[in-house]
């Protein structure tokens, strides 16, 4: 049991060690697609989905442009160019519509290879004349990078493709058992939400984190660890996808527009339910938290069971707060039973699988975008918040004041979720 703090990843800071990380995540960039033949290479139009060459190769471009061409007081008709003349034409994410990606000249994978490499060696070469206190883009490219390898799995998982060589085996437990180790109470009160002016200088401050103000948070009981299978497929059996009355509004023109009955990736089968992770269909372990919902689903669960979601703020008030229960090591491609917490504390807060929450993804107030303006500001109002990253997660990315979004139907990001109790029920324990 350790105690976690709101700056519990402290990423890497000097040259040699950003050099080192970014040589990391480019061997994964390169990996994650490296097993896969022509056919299966050739990705279906699908939201979520981006083809293998374009999503690879945005990573390169994206890294180039932040470390090697932009300049803040340069106009764009004056900035450097890239080495590859297409290249802003083909992946500039802001400029480039998801819909025609797939009909772009793009190169093979051999040429995204050489393209990776080059953009990479060029990177290096400028880390390693920078001096201290200028390596902000070059820390914003990395993790960039570490998003978009958790986004190629998600691919991985949403097309059915098989990990690659090498990744852990994803395994069933098939004889754990599920406890509920209960909830948690937070006697509340102010809480500076928001990283503090001072962090920037020791760990990277994305624009949406921007800056510490004080909440009021109330007290709340929070449950110890995250809805598992077990219990959602207990809500699935009550007739979970076909009563109304568990569904907001939303919600329910979700489901009914998708004829959804189940998570996306599970199937009933005479044994029992099984689920699908990546290319292998498993037999539903109860003890794992239930994985791939959307925030639709979440809630629809809460009001069967009678509880709720819990806001960013209460979540991060118990990551604070709580002695906390971790996976240890993020960087792997494996989930944890949600067992019982020992010494009542929080079960996996960290690391496990993402986890929603009632709050909609919003500026905190003053907010400023960064020079990277299109990473937060587009996507406020419509989107929502979630916590706590995956088990596919870079572990040097992940603090308990990460604020990830997703917009609530989504159910391809290695997503599951907790809960808290109704005041009510609070009330009478």
């Amino acid at each position: 049991m350790i105690e976690v703090s709101s700056e519990s990843a402290v990423p890497p800071r000097s040259a040699a060690a950003l050099a080192a990380a970014l040589i990391d995540v480019r061997g994964y960039t390169k990996s994650v697609y490296a097993h896969l033949d022509a056919t299966q290479r050739s990705f279906p139009r699908a939201p979520g989905v981006n083809p293998p060459a374009w999503e690879q190769g945005h990573i390169g471009w994206f890294q180039e442009f932040w470390c090697r061409r932009y300049a803040p007081d340069d106009p764009a008709a004056a900035r450097t160019p890239s080495r590859l003349a297409t290249a802003d034409a083909w992946w500039n994410s802001s400029t480039v519509p998801h819909g025609t990606r797939w009909s772009l000249p793009l190169p093979d994978a051999a040429g995204i290879d050489a393209w990776l490499d080059v953009t990479l060696a060029d990177t290096l070469d400028a880390l390693a004349h920078s001096r201290d206190g200028e390596r902000y883009f070059f820390e914003l490219a990395l993790y960039h990078e570490d998003m978009h390898v958790e986004a190629l799995l998600m691919t991985l998982q949403t097309l059915a493709l098989p990990l690659p060589p090498g990744y852990p085996a994803v395994a069933a437990t098939r004889d754990a058992v599920a406890t509920d180790p209960g909830d948690i109470q937070f006697a509340g009160g102010p809480m500076q939400l928001g990283a503090a002016r001072d962090t920037a200088a020791r760990r990277f401050v994305f624009d949406n984190e921007k800056w510490t103000h004080v909440v009021d948070v109330a007290p709340f009981a929070m449950a110890a660890a995250c809805v598992t299978n077990a219990q959602f497929a207990a809500f699935v059996a009550a007739g979970g996808y076909t009563r109304r009355e568990w569904w907001k509004p939303a919600g329910w023109a979700w489901r009914t527009a998708s004829g959804a009955m189940h998570p996306t990736y599970w199937r009933a089968t005479a044994g029992g339910w099984e689920a699908r992770r990546f290319a292998q269909w498993l037999p539903l372990d109860p003890a794992q938290p239930v994985l791939h919902v959307n925030a639709f689903e979440a809630e629809a669960w809460c009001h069967y069971a009678e509880r709720r979601l819990p806001t960013e703020a209460e979540w991060e008030f118990a990551a604070r707060h709580a002695s906390l229960h971790t996976t240890g090591v993020l960087d792997h491609v494996r989930s944890t039973p949600a067992a019982a917490a020992d010494g009542g504390g929080m079960v996996h807060l960290l690391g496990n699988v993402w986890e929603w929450t009632a709050s909609t993804f919003m500026p905190f107030p003053g907010f400023v975008a960064d020079p990277y303006a299109e990473y937060s500001a587009p996507w406020f109002g419509d989107h929502r918040v979630l916590r706590g990253g995956s088990f596919a997660t870079r572990s040097r990315l992940v603090h308990p004041g990460f604020r990830n979004f997703y917009t609530p139907e989504r159910a391809d990001p290695f997503a599951g979720f907790r809960t808290c109790a109704l005041q009510h029920e609070m009330l009478k324990s």
